[in-house]
Order: C-alpha cells, then sequence, then structure tokens
C-alpha cells in the first residue's frame, strides 16, 4: 500500500468527498495520517491518506467495546431498535448523499449505489421489528410442575470485516441485528473502501450520541490492513466475528476464531451458475444473465460466473447475449446512463488478463475482456465485460475471478446441468432459466442446486434483506443477516422451573436420600 503524503493529493474527487462528509454534518480530519492512501476507480486519483490502526489500538476498542456491551446489554430490546430506527431515518435523509459517496470510492454506478443505501435502510427497518421478535421457546417437560424454557441473551462484542464491493450494505445486515440484540460492534472495513465506512459509521456514531440510552463506544471502525482484522479474530474479548471476502481470508480468519472457540460467521467467495432450460423464456434470460454477469462491473460475490445452456438454444442464445453486451454503455458510474462502472484498481484488471489468457490455454474462445481507455482517467481500469464459450469445466472456469467473465458451456440433460452447476467448490448463489416445473422444483430438492441461494427465473445478485444471505462448502456456511440469522448474534441458555416440593430427576433416574 503506498503512502502519499496529503499536500500531494491530486484534485480529483477529493475536494468532493470533503463536500459530501460536510453535507452529512462529519469530517474525518481526525482520522487523517501517512498509512493508507485512498483512491477512487472513476480516475484512479488519490481522494485522502489516513491513519490505520495497530493491533494495540484493536486492543484499546476491544476494550471499550466490551464496556459498550455491558451497558448496552440491560437495555430492554425494543429500545435498542429505537436506536437503530432513528440511524435508518439518518441515512434516509441522506440516501443521495451517501450514494455519491460510495460511488466515488468504490465505482459500482449511481443506481448500485442507490440500491445499496436502501438495503441500509430497509434491514434497518426489519432489525427494528426484530427488536420486539427475540422469541425463545417453552418446552413441554417429562416432569410433572417443571417449566422448561430457552432464552435468548446478548452475546458480547462483534467484530465485522467487510469487503470492498459492499462497503455499506454487507456491515448494516450485520451491525444492526447485533445492536438489537444486544452486542457492541467493531468494523474493519476494507482497505480499499474506508472513507465510506466512516461515514455510515459516522452518522451511527452521531445518532448514538443523541441517544441517552446508548453507552459510548457502542460502534467503532478500525481502519488498517490484514493485521487489524488478525488482531479481532485472535481477542478473546470479541465474542463473533462476521468476515466477508476471500476464501484464504476466511480460512484464516476462521481457524483463529475457532482456535479460541470463538463464533465465526464467513461469507466468503461464489462461483455462481445460471441454467438455461430450452424451456426458458430467453428475453427474461437474457436480460436476468447480463445484469448478473456485469453488475458491479462483475465484482459480487454473488455475480453470475457460469452460464449452462442447453445444446439445442445455445448458438442463438449465445448470439444474442454477445450482441446485448456489446451494446452495454462503460464509463463514469456517476452518469446515470452508465451501464458498467470501473474495476477497482489494476490488481483487479490484471487478475481479469490472467484469467482470460487461461482461458484460452484451455481452449476457450474469448469475446470482449479488453480495457477501455475512458477520456480523463488514465489511471482507472474500465473493461469491456468478457463472455468466454468453453469447451468444458475446466480448472480456470473453477476459479472465482473477481471481474466481468462469464464462461459458457452446453449441456444434454437436467442431470448434467446439475452436475455442472455443483461441480465446483464454491456454494453461493445459483438459478435456473425454465417453464418446466418438474425441473424447477428438482432444481430446488435435495439433489438440485447444493447452494445457500437458489433462484428460479431470476439471476443469481441482487438478493433481498428477508431471506438468509449465505453459502454452503468454500463458500464458509455462514449466514450473515435475514431470516433467523439473528441467533449468530445471542447466546442461548436453557432453563428448567421446578415449582413442585418434590425434586424427579430427568429420565426416570431414582437417586433417593434420607434428609431431615
Amino acid at each position: 500500500m503506498t503512502a502519499i503524503d496529503d499536500t500531494a493529493v491530486p484534485p480529483g474527487f477529493a475536494p468532493a468527498v470533503e463536500e459530501l462528509f460536510g453535507a452529512l454534518g462529519l469530517t474525518f480530519q481526525d482520522r487523517r495520517g501517512t498509512d493508507l492512501a485512498v483512491y477512487s476507480p472513476i480516475d484512479g486519483a488519490a481522494l485522502a491518506t489516513l491513519r490505520t490502526e495497530r493491533a494495540a489500538d484493536v486492543d484499546a476498542m476491544v476494550a471499550r467495546a466490551r464496556g459498550a456491551f455491558l451497558a448496552w446489554r440491560t437495555v430492554p430490546a425494543p429500545h435498542r431498535g429505537e436506536l437503530v430506527r432513528r440511524y435508518g431515518q439518518m441515512v434516509r435523509e441522506h440516501k443521495e448523499t451517501l450514494s455519491r459517496l460510495l460511488t466515488i470510492e468504490n465505482g459500482k454506478i449511481l443506481t448500485e449505489a442507490r440500491g445499496e443505501v436502501q438495503e441500509v435502510i430497509d434491514i434497518c427497518e426489519y432489525a427494528v421489528g426484530l427488536s420486539r421478535q427475540l422469541f425463545g421457546l417453552t418446552i413441554a417437560s417429562e416432569r410433572a410442575e417443571h417449566r422448561l424454557t430457552e432464552y435468548w441473551h446478548p452475546l458480547g462484542v462483534v467484530g465485522l470485516i467487510s469487503a470492498f464491493n459492499f462497503p455499506a450494505a454487507v456491515w448494516a445486515w450485520g451491525t444492526t441485528v447485533a445492536l438489537v440484540c444486544g452486542d457492541s460492534a467493531i468494523w474493519k472495513p476494507s482497505e480499499k473502501t474506508p472513507l465510506t465506512a466512516l461515514a455510515f459509521a459516522g452518522l451511527l456514531q452521531k445518532v448514538a450520541a443523541d441517544y441517552e440510552l446508548a453507552p459510548e463506544h457502542l460502534v467503532q471502525v478500525a481502519i488498517g490492513a490484514a493485521e487489524c482484522g488478525g488482531a479481532l479474530a485472535d481477542h478473546r474479548d470479541v465474542a463473533i466475528v462476521s468476515a466477508t471476502g476471500s476464501v484464504p481470508m476466511g480460512q484464516d480468519v476462521g481457524v483463529r476464531v475457532q482456535r479460541r472457540f470463538g463464533r465465526s460467521i464467513l461469507e466468503l467467495g461464489g462461483n455462481n451458475a445460471a441454467i438455461i432450460a430450452p424451456s426458458a423464456d430467453t428475453s427474461l434470460a437474457l436480460r436476468g444473465t447480463i445484469f448478473a454477469a456485469t453488475g458491479t462491473c462483475g465484482q459480487r460475490c454473488t455475480t453470475l460466473r457460469r452460464l449452462i445452456v442447453h445444446q439445442d438454444i445455445r448458438d442463438s442464445f449465445v448470439k444474442r447475449l454477445i450482441g446485448a453486451v456489446g451494446t452495454l454503455r462503460i464509463g463514469s458510474p456517476l452518469n446515470d446512463l452508465t451501464h458498467v462502472g470501473p474495476l477497482i484498481d489494476k490488481a483487479a484488471f490484471d487478475g481479469m488478463q490472467r484469467a482470460l489468457e487461461q482461458a484460452r490455454r484451455e481452449g476457450g474462445t474469448v469475446h470482449g475482456g479488453e480495457r477501455i481507455e475512458i477520456e480523463g482517467a488514465p489511471d482507472a481500469y474500465y473493461v469491456q465485460p468478457a463472455i468466454v464459450e468453453m469447451p468444458a469445466q475446466t480448472d480456470i472456469v473453477r476459479e472465482e475471478t473477481f471481474a466481468p467473465i462469464l464462461y459458457v458451456m452446453s449441456y444434454a440433460t437436467l442431470d448434467e446441468a446439475i452436475a455442472l452447476q455443483n461441480g465446483v467448490s464454491q456454494g453461493l448463489s445459483s438459478c435456473i432459466f425454465t417453464r418446466d416445473v418438474l425441473e424447477a422444483e428438482t432444481f430446488q430438492s435435495a439433489v438440485g442446486s447444493d447452494c445457500g441461494i437458489v433462484n428460479v427465473n431470476i439471476g443469481t445478485s441482487g438478493a433481498e434483506i428477508g431471506g438468509a444471505f449465505g453459502g454452503e462448502k468454500v463458500t464458509g456456511g455462514g449466514r450473515v443477516s435475514g431470516s433467523d440469522s439473528w441467533k449468530n448474534y445471542m447466546r442461548r441458555a436453557t432453563a428448567t422451573v421446578n415449582y413442585s416440593t418434590s425434586l424427579p430427576l430427568a429420565q426416570g433416574v431414582k437417586f433417593d436420600l434420607d434428609i431431615e
């Protein structure tokens, strides 16, 4: 990571970032330093340089978070939900400002940025409702005049490690739910998008400061590299570590957390596939395929990376696909007419080119994939999305490349298509386009897709916040948010109450004593 002096930061979007923070009533002046240079993928120019936290700083943060947890856990859950409600309202009021900031630092097109900010608002509403529904169970006891009950209690400090591609939503998924569950939180964002983190967390800290029931240091941001995330993973006072990112990162975090018997929630890589059946509405499938494959410039964990098309319709479908992708408008994500913005940086571009070269060596025919020069952005990396016709599911197809590459293969039978879909180590998202109810139901069944997300007649990306989000195999098995994932952020206690004058034991065990 190259450090630069603030005085040397070129104009670019740096002044705009300052203005956007001002519009939010925030500043990041106290976070400035010389450790971490932050760039905009729109033009490749620097936005700011920040100081980063070291392991010792994380220790101090955890101590403060632990103190906040001890106070927050005693606040009734509906009152904890009130804090989240106020935060959601604050985000709603600043939606456009936050969206523009996110686009400048992350590079996704404005409509997607607005969608991500809306996702933060939506998860706040979800969490507020959840604050009145943290249900336990009353269980039938085998012993007379006994009550058997399960309770859910706040667990502790939550450490959240997030990736650059969704620099706000993934944090909000975990943090808002953790807050209503009674936990405190420390956020370690990607080094590529720390300004977005400071903005979203800064608004929450602002709301908490005005809420009489919220303790200090309830939510903190730790800016840093792998050392910072490792310190959270190793810390015995961090009860839960939720990590979103690459498989190697998740393997490291998961082992470190398990070594101390902490709890981890891992949402890692995806190598997602779509099956296009002969009965599919091909126009619907085409629209679903293109957005899923090119949204966020192919940098979503749910991006469509493999297309499995029935042999009878492959040629015609691929011809239409290549033609449609060729019409995509590629350019500044701040232009509302743009379909595809830039890759995050040069490393992402280089990784894409290496993957395309390997695909060629493995017999693939590549359409697109070249760099596109954008006026005024010589240091940015815009690309034409690539469609790669493959003879089989080769080694490169089984890898996840975080870029807009869509590998196309053929199938003859549904069993063959499902085997291809499941024949990778990742297991996040999947879909089938079909009007055959038998095929649709088979795909969703135990013999169908082995992914955590299984869609019919809709693409692999764009999950709603109500459903449990996450996947299987090397995707980590975690569920970050939605459904009953709130249980990940709490501890369960089973209680038995005897309201009789006798002491029967379970399973009919006898243990009689003569006691006066």
